[in-house]
């Protein structure tokens, strides 16, 4: 007598669970991920192979153009900056309108002289990123305004981090002059930016 085969039911695998995981990931990635702003000029830093990893938070960076122009970018926190602004506001016997302030908070990064500065915050968001300067901010041994921006800063928070992203093309006197200039405040530790190199083969 043949044997009676049981009848097979076909599995039937729930794929809601997966669903869902796969949504929360994805929002999870959306929401985290910090996006690379545009330099303000074109920059191209040295190679290296160091893999160490810029801080995500209270982080400056100060831009050197291969034709020796300096760009300051503070730290995104708004009221941090505004607290920087009238520093820099005091030092150089300025004051800011509510208007100009609330300009100070979008920028990208500044790229002017102090003189500048009033006329750069007027201008419309979208020419301010488009906007080239011709001088970049003072920092040679008779203006280091460059500098004050650092100290400045550092008045607003001693824990802000900086990092220094110059071209490699970039005249060794002026960066010599920034490392000079940030060693009369004290201020020795900082991150140089490079672009990734692939380290020797064994």
């Amino acid at each position: 007598m043949a044997r009676v085969k049981p009848k097979r039911h076909p599995v039937v695998v729930d794929m809601t669970a997966m669903c869902d995981v796969a949504w929360l990931l994805l929002t999870f990635f959306i929401l985290t991920t910090q996006f690379k702003k545009p330099d303000v000029e074109t920059i191209k830093p040295p190679s290296s192979i160091s893999e160490k990893l810029l801080p995500d938070a209270s982080l400056m960076t100060i831009d050197a153009t291969k034709d020796g122009k300096f760009y300051f970018t503070p730290v995104e926190n708004g009221s941090e900056r505004l607290q920087l602004l009238d520093n820099m506001g005091q030092k150089y016997g300025m004051n800011f309108t509510d208007q100009e302030k609330a300009a100070f908070t979008k920028v990208q990064a500044v790229g002017v002289p102090m003189t500048q500065l009033k006329s750069f915050l007027k201008m419309p968001e979208e020419e301010q990123k488009a906007y080239k300067s011709p001088t970049g901010i003072p920092m040679d041994s008779t203006k280091k305004e460059l500098i004050d921006w650092v100290q400045q800063s550092l008045a607003v928070n001693p824990d802000y981090k900086l990092a220094i992203k110059g071209d490699v093309d970039t005249k060794y006197p002026k960066i010599k002059g920034l490392f000079e200039g940030l060693r009369d405040i004290d201020f020795l530790k900082f991150w140089l930016i490079t672009s990734q190199e692939v380290g020797p083969t064994e």
